[in-house]
């Protein structure tokens, strides 16, 4: 039986400076996130919301899509709202969709209605480094949300620790495997487009590439899906298996959407609950397929946090307070297209296995009522979790 391969040292990818207090502060919110609903997509269309803020002018926000994510519009949206708000300003927010040229449209509309403050989470580094210099060039500062825009000119990157996210997933292979030495492994990674997706691979490779190579685990193939496409994942998945004579022990899936397409690929193949599955961003569809077994983990980013700091910089960013910002700004992350280091607010993720989908559900971030319903009753009694 092998041990539990230890977590390297996070200073390998960047630094932390003293004196950082903004994820617990940020985390302080969660409790009141009960009214946040579900986590399942909607598709509102552009908001404008100004009940309580205001006072302070309009921040723009442009999100990425709907497609293959829930978060953004179930959970960055309002909780974006909810913080600038908060802050005193009314926020424009709006989804681009996927589409490269309407978010620069919408960027373009935003700029010329003189918004204080810019913050994007891009479709990919082109779009979101075009964006940031037009709106640099209009004297409106950005604020990269998300994901780090290759190449850009943001001062200020506000994520969370995406190599750690890739690190939770490795790790949870491993653990998953460890009884079966030589064990067989494919990975189906985000967007070759996506610096997250980069730095999740990454954080994948620091825990299990050691493994590989001594042989106590077996890769056979990782492969990058185009957009995060989930039909396209489980079509290539289902390849690789298929290549690799419908064997494989373990899955390593980038998020809870490719989980949920390789899950449907291996009840095909009477293999589901058999094969441990990774995943993240602890949707309710994830949390489901953890809590049935289908599934071995999630990872949960507590969106919350991430809104109230990208608000809070924002915030001080607006009133021109530099100072203000690097003291929120604590971190710093390597661009190396742009050969920069960004000032950033990176935040903690956490490993949620079947025993822990009670932590996400009492923060409220999904309702016991979307997750616990039919098959999964007895299991969320036995859980704790109602």
């Amino acid at each position: 039986m092998r041990t539990k391969t230890p977590l390297p040292p996070r200073n390998s990818r960047r630094t932390r400076r003293p004196g950082y207090a903004l994820c617990a502060l940020a985390i302080s919110g969660l409790m009141a996130l009960t009214a946040c609903g579900s986590n399942t997509t909607r598709d509102d269309g552009p908001t404008t919301a100004a009940g309580g803020g205001g006072g302070s002018g309009t921040v723009g926000v442009i999100l990425p899509e709907t497609a293959t994510s829930a978060r953004w519009e179930s959970f960055d949206k309002p909780m974006l709202e909810q913080a600038l708000r908060a802050e005193g300003f009314d926020a424009d927010v709006q989804n681009a969709q996927g589409d490269v040229q309407k978010f620069s449209a919408l960027a373009d509309g935003m700029i010329a209605q003189g918004v204080k403050v810019l913050i994007i989470a891009a479709i990919n580094s082109e779009v979101g480094s075009t964006v940031a210099a037009k709106a640099q060039r209009a004297g409106i500062p950005t604020i990269d949300y998300d994901r780090l825009s290759l190449g850009g000119s943001s001062d200020y990157y506000v994520s969370f620790d995406n190599v750690r996210v890739g690190e939770l997933q490795g790790q949870a292979m491993a653990d998953a495997l460890r009884d079966k030495p030589g064990a067989e492994v494919i990975e189906i990674e985000g967007a070759p487009t996506d610096n997250n997706a980069t730095l999740f691979h990454q954080g994948q490779t620091n825990i299990l590439k050691p493994l590989y190579d001594s042989g106590a685990l077996q890769l056979v193939h990782s492969q990058p899906i185009d957009g995060w496409d989930n039909q396209k994942g489980g079509t290539v998945f289902e390849q690789l298996l298929t290549g690799n004579g419908g064997k494989v022990d373990g899955v390593v899936a980038a998020n809870d959407g490719l989980a949920g397409a390789v899950i449907t690929v291996l009840k095909k193949n009477g293999l589901n609950g058999r094969v441990p599955v990774t995943g993240q961003d602890a949707t309710v569809e994830g949390l489901k397929a953890v809590l049935r077994g289908d599934q071995y983990m999630t990872v949960f980013k507590p969106i919350q946090a991430e809104a109230e700091a990208a608000a809070a910089l924002a915030a001080a960013l607006a009133k021109g307070d530099k100072a203000a910002a690097d003291a929120l700004a604590q971190d710093v992350s390597q661009d190396p297209k742009g050969d920069r280091e960004v000032k950033s607010v990176l935040l903690e993720p956490q490993t949620i296995l079947k025993d822990q989908v009670k932590t996400v559900i009492d923060t409220g971030y999904v309702q016991a009522a979307d997750v616990c319903s039919g098959d999964l009753s007895a299991t969320c009694a036995e859980l704790g979790i109602g």
